[in-house]
């Protein structure tokens, strides 16, 4: 009965550093053509995906998008402003669509999270998003902030907004942010608290 030869440990070193070199849609793609070789493997890759997504650091998330946002050159909104071909683009509407784009993967990330139902994960990440901006409010000098000073706190109330109504539009309860990260953002808890309610109807 002839045998596979076993792979040396040259070859199993080889293999791992072409795993930790692909990018996030390989790897999915790969993971997905294990689990169809697998299925027996599919309720544990489920318990660690969970894990893993259910694992949110407010405070890293708070970091990130600070980050994310101060971190935009002024030089990329003389790029997206000024004459195009198809127009003129406002200084001020470029600087909103740079700054939209830079916390978009975190909204999606919320949305996500509201989706698949782990409450605890959509208010961590909300809560680290309002944070992020909160701690962004009044550094516009000499940053793309400055074309866009209501930008923190109008896009926080989009974020406690959408974590409130996606969360009531698929599980019948608005969610909140906890009272603790409320408290780290004196300046907008009323608005929080706005922004939480449920819309009148007809709106």
């Amino acid at each position: 009965m002839s045998r596979r030869p076993r792979a040396s440990s040259t070859t199993v070193a080889r293999e791992g550093k072409v795993l930790a070199q692909l990018k996030s849609e390989e790897g999915a793609g790969v993971l997905r053509s294990l689990l169809e070789r697998h299925p027996e493997l599919v309720a544990e890759a489920e318990e660690i995906a969970r894990a893993r997504v259910t694992d949110v650091d407010r405070d890293a998330v708070a970091e990130d998008v600070q980050e994310a946002v101060l971190d935009l050159d002024i030089d990329e909104l003389e790029t997206r402003a000024g004459s195009k071909t198809w127009g003129y683009v406002e200084p001020t509407e470029a600087a909103w669509e740079l700054l939209e784009e830079a916390v978009h993967p975190f909204l999606e990330e919320m949305k996500r999270d509201i989706a698949l139902g782990f409450e605890a994960a959509a208010a961590a990440m909300c809560a680290g998003i309002v944070l992020g901006l909160y701690q962004c409010r009044d550094r516009s000098s000499d940053q793309l902030l400055g074309w866009a000073v209501d930008f923190p706190a109008e896009t926080a109330r989009h974020a406690v907004v959408m974590l409130a109504r996606e969360s009531r539009a698929k599980h019948r309860r608005g969610w909140k942010l906890p009272d603790a990260s409320v408290d780290q953002v004196p300046e907008w808890a009323d608005m929080i608290g706005r922004a939480s309610k449920p819309a009148p109807r007809g709106r």
